[in-house]
Order: structure tokens, then C-alpha cells, then sequence
């Protein structure tokens, strides 16, 4: 193990706190060849794919980056910006609001960096930032409010392995939830009602999660129960009774069992039911990606109007919203404590 630090290390220099807000990650473009780099580090992530890992590996050489870029790489061309990805914009847009809405709580110099899972910016590329801005305590804040080892565990993973390499390690702490913090709750009940007035109400809310396994739930994984807390706190806040609304699972892969009810299966029984208008909300993902721009606003509005229903209504992702960038401050205040400085002000 070849252990790296800074040459030439500035001793003496001011001390910062740094935050690592850290998503899933996004291709550089739309293209194949993007995708395909990109899919190789998710599909290498043991956290997501828990299989043999030579049979994996020999799998996805031989058959899945082979077929799957091409495919994906015209879906995310469907939800691309002039400016680039979508996960991403929103993402930096949430990192730099969370820059401005804490310094003033710290006298102490403080920074944000954004780093993806899988991708850039990379989470060893923020890390690096963050050294080379001298944080010695370090707070990391994945987007992610439910847990689950697919996706908080893999972030874990991939700091720890990036700081096994530095010589002088920062101290440490790690949100590694708040599928119930309250402020977090009131976001998204704010976000459904402000769809509600612009546009009308559903006769059902569909809360869609993305989905695991049902083995790594089986094997401990707290995901679906964290889900199922969220929205239940989500409709309580709201007055809605529970016939009034439904938890189900999207983005299943490969032939496995994954978690049910699946979303595009869920929306054809509520037409076959009679219901005609649905609303759709994606609690899990803190901003709007393919799987809730492509996946959800598109295909499966097309399952839905196709089985007999007749108005279909995505509620976006909290995105970079004020109520939004309240809520991850108040979490991350709470994480901060002991840490900051207070502002000191003049009588």
C-alpha cells in the first residue's frame, strides 16, 4: 500500500471543516462510450451486485456492458441538458446551497465539495479538494435518506478506501440516514401540496422508491422498512388514510425477486381498480435523475394512461429547493455540533 500526502505541506496553515455531499453519480454524455466506463464502476460495486464475483465480472464483460450502454446512453439522452446531466446540475446546485446557508453558522472556515459514487467528480476528487483546502474535520453527507448498503455503505466504502491513502486522517462523521427527520418530512409535504394546488389532486399518492433485493433485505438490509417510515409520516402529515395511498418499488434488474410491489405494476392495478388520476412522488432520491425523469415522468406515465388511466402527475424531486436546502442544513447543523464556532456578534 503506497501511502500519498502533500508535498511541500503548508504547517500552520488555517484549519477548515469540509462536508462531502455525496450522490450516486452520472455518465460525462449521453454516448455509449461514456456509459460504458460509467457502468463498469457501478457494475464493480460488490455493495450493489452481491454475486459471485468472478462469475460477475465474466457476466458483465461478456454480455452486459456490451448491450446495456447503447440502450442507456439513448435514455439518457431523453433527459440530457444543454448544461449536462440532470442528477448532476442539481447536485452541485444542492452542494454550493449548503455552502451558503452554513458559513454563517461557523467562524471557522467551512467548505462543501460534491462527490459521486460512480463518475465525476469523484468522491476521491472532492476528498482531495478538501485536503488541499486543509479540513481536518470532515462530515460526509450522502443524498440518500434512506439507508441502504447499496448506496450509503458503497459511499462509506469509497472514503474509506480513498483515505487508507492519506498520511494525516481528518476527524470523521457520517449521516448515515434521516428517512424521519422532520424537517426533511415537511419538504416533502410542502412539495406534494404545492403540486396539488398548481395542478389538482390524484385520487391516490404513489410513493416510489428505487428498489433492492428482496435477499438483502432478508439478509438485514433496513431499507424497506426505512421507506415505509417515510411515507407513512409523509401521508400522517398530510391527513391521508392508507387506502388513500401506496408504497411500491421501481428500477428492478435481472430475474431476481426485488422488493414489491413493483411501481409499473402497482399503476396498471390501480387503473384496472378504476382509479383514473394518480400522483407520483420519489422519495428516495434527493434530486431528479434518470430514474425519476425518464423512468417515472416518462415510462411510466405511458403504463399508466395505457392501462385506462387518464391523468398522471410526477411531483419532482426536492431538487435544490429552499425548503429543500433547509432541511440538509438542519441535518447537517445537528451532525456539526461541537465542531462549529459560533459567529460571534457585536451588542
Amino acid at each position: 500500500m503506497k501511502y500519498i500526502g502533500l508535498s511541500n505541506y503548508p504547517h500552520g496553515s488555517a484549519e477548515r471543516i469540509g462536508i462531502l455531499v455525496a450522490n450516486l453519480g452520472t455518465p460525462n454524455a449521453p454516448t455509449a462510450p461514456a456509459l460504458r466506463r460509467y457502468l463498469r464502476q457501478f457494475f464493480d460495486d460488490p455493495r450493489v451486485f452481491e454475486f459471485p464475483r468472478l462469475t460477475w465480472w465474466l457476466l458483465t464483460r461478456a454480455i452486459i456492458l456490451n448491450r446495456r450502454p447503447r440502450r442507456s446512453a439513448a435514455l439518457y439522452a431523453s433527459i440530457w441538458r444543454q448544461e449536462g446531466s440532470p442528477l448532476l446540475l442539481y447536485s452541485q446546485a444542492i452542494a454550493d446551497g449548503l455552502q451558503a446557508r452554513l458559513q454563517p453558522h461557523s467562524a471557522q472556515p467551512l467548505q462543501v465539495a460534491l462527490g459521486m459514487r460512480y463518475g465525476d467528480p469523484s468522491i476521491p476528487y472532492a476528498l482531495n479538494q478538501l485536503r488541499a483546502a486543509n479540513v481536518r474535520r470532515l462530515l460526509i453527507l450522502p443524498l440518500f435518506p434512506q439507508y441502504s448498503a447499496t448506496t450509503v455503505a458503497s459511499v462509506f466504502d469509497a472514503v474509506t478506501a480513498e483515505l487508507q491513502r492519506w498520511r494525516w486522517l481528518p476527524e470523521l462523521r457520517f449521516i448515515m440516514h434521516y428517512h424521519d427527520q422532520a424537517a426533511y418530512i415537511a419538504a416533502l409535504v410542502e412539495r406534494i401540496r404545492q403540486a396539488w394546488q398548481a395542478n389538482g389532486r390524484g385520487e391516490k399518492l404513489v410513493f416510489s422508491f428505487h428498489g433492492i433485493p428482496k435477499r438483502y433485505f432478508m439478509n438485514g438490509d433496513p431499507y424497506y422498512c426505512e421507506c415505509q417510515k417515510t411515507a407513512r409520516l409523509v401521508a400522517e402529515a398530510l391527513d391521508l388514510p392508507k387506502a388513500d395511498y401506496v408504497v411500491a418499488f421501481q428500477s428492478r434488474f435481472g430475474r431476481e425477486e426485488w422488493l414489491k410491489p413493483y411501481t409499473s405494476e402497482a399503476l396498471v392495478e390501480l387503473a384496472a381498480q378504476g382509479v383514473r388520476r394518480v400522483d407520483v412522488i420519489c422519495p428516495g432520491f434527493a434530486a431528479d435523475c434518470l430514474e425519476t425523469l425518464e423512468e417515472i415522468d416518462s415510462e411510466n406515465r405511458k403504463v399508466f394512461l395505457e392501462a385506462g388511466g387518464e391523468a398522471y402527475q410526477y411531483i419532482p424531486a426536492l431538487n435544490d429547493s429552499p425548503m429543500h436546502l433547509e432541511a440538509l442544513s438542519a441535518l447537517a447543523l445537528q451532525h456539526l455540533q461541537g465542531w462549529l464556532q459560533p459567529q460571534l456578534t457585536s451588542a
